[in-house]
């Protein structure tokens, strides 16, 4: 799975929310300042080609539908993250978090919590 641009995430973020949608549609979501309408066609178009995402030809436009999950891109790209700035440790992941002071002890505990009580699968 090829890492994505940020104006591809951005655009891949709108059609797993919408669960598909044409280019338009994803313009009209986008924050300011919204790339120009050709601009972002393009992007779509690059995801198209990078497997991300399917089209349909309604008319005289395409429809966009996701062929890679939110979730399965997410746990790639963390576990990608992880491996580039942290040495594959989720431990120095959270480490730095906690240095850094962008998580607290009731949260660490509320993470600890989760790990002891979760299920069996």
């Amino acid at each position: 799975m090829e890492r994505l641009t940020q104006p591809e995430e951005e655009a891949m973020q709108v059609l797993w929310q919408l669960d598909g949608g044409f280019t338009k549609d994803v313009l009209d979501r986008l924050p300011e300042p919204k790339p120009p309408y050709t601009t972002l066609a393009s992007t779509i178009r690059n995801l198209e080609r990078k497997g991300y995402l399917s089209s349909e030809k309604l008319g005289n436009s395409y429809r966009f539908a996701p062929l890679v999950k939110a979730e399965e891109y997410r746990k790639r790209y963390m576990s990608d993250f992880v491996g580039d700035y942290f040495k594959n440790s989720y431990k120095e992941l959270v480490s730095f978090f906690a240095k850094e002071k962008k998580i607290s002890a009731s949260e660490l505990q509320e993470i600890i919590d989760m790990i002891e009580n979760r299920k069996p699968e």
